[in-house]
């Protein structure tokens, strides 16, 4: 029976990758189309005269820079991701920046700048790693309901392994549901597909041989995430 379970488990669990894997591909695959449209459409719009600002051409050319940072990330999922040496404060500092600058000022997001942090590099697959960042922050504001501070934190470090915790004043979570909520299909908005949280266990996890879970959450005033990567 125990070896009749782990199969069917193994299976279910394999099958689910197969359609993580599909469903990204197929997502980058139709994304690959209309950007490449966008992009003519772009160049057309900067070689003519229709006295379009250059303000908007800019945010245009920041904006396609986005789009084709996502089709990367999802063509990423299901395959083996490269990972690089990066400063662990420079890459979350980075995607900190790119939240803050297009969320409501009522939200302060910010990265603690100690000088052990400074010094830690981690080998990430920096695309898939600013999505982890991305996901938990815009998930910690929907939390805030658009009001309130998100905080990335040293918590340790030692000779292989790097501990920081990520910190944010939301409405909490029940201690049944810390690891419920990484599970696909988990949310408590009434929109959304509830796959925040479970993609970012699945690149934390499956892609980095790290670690992510609730370290702790308080109702009515906010939740830590722990994430623990391999020093490189």
């Amino acid at each position: 029976l125990a070896i009749s379970y782990f199969a069917f488990s193994y299976s279910r669990s394999s099958e689910q990758n197969k359609v993580w894997a599909g469903m990204s591909k197929e997502t980058a695959h139709q994304l690959g189309t209309p950007i490449s449209s966008l992009m003519g459409w772009l160049d057309y719009l900067k070689d003519s005269d229709n006295n379009v600002p250059e303000k908007v051409l800019t945010e245009m050319d920041h904006d396609m820079e986005r789009l084709g940072l996502i089709t990367e990330r999802f063509s990423k999922i299901g395959s083996e991701p490269s990972l690089s040496e990066y400063n662990l404060y420079d890459v979350l500092e980075e995607s900190v920046t790119y939240i803050n600058s297009r969320t409501s000022d009522k939200v302060c997001i910010e990265v603690l700048d100690v000088e052990e942090f400074r010094s830690l590099n981690v080998a990430v697959n920096k695309p898939l790693f600013a999505w982890v960042v991305e996901n938990l922050c815009k998930n910690a504001v929907d939390a805030m309901q658009g009001e309130g501070s998100i905080v990335f934190q040293l918590a340790g470090s030692s000779n292989d392994l790097i501990q920081f915790d990520v910190k944010d004043t939301g409405k909490g979570v029940p201690n049944s549901k810390f690891k419920t909520i990484f599970k696909p299909g988990f949310t408590t908005k009434k929109r959304g597909w509830g796959l925040g949280l479970s993609l970012v266990k699945r690149i934390i996890e499956n892609y980095h041989k790290g670690k992510i879970y609730v370290k702790s959450s308080e109702l009515g005033k906010g939740t830590t995430f722990r994430i623990e990567l391999k020093k490189h």
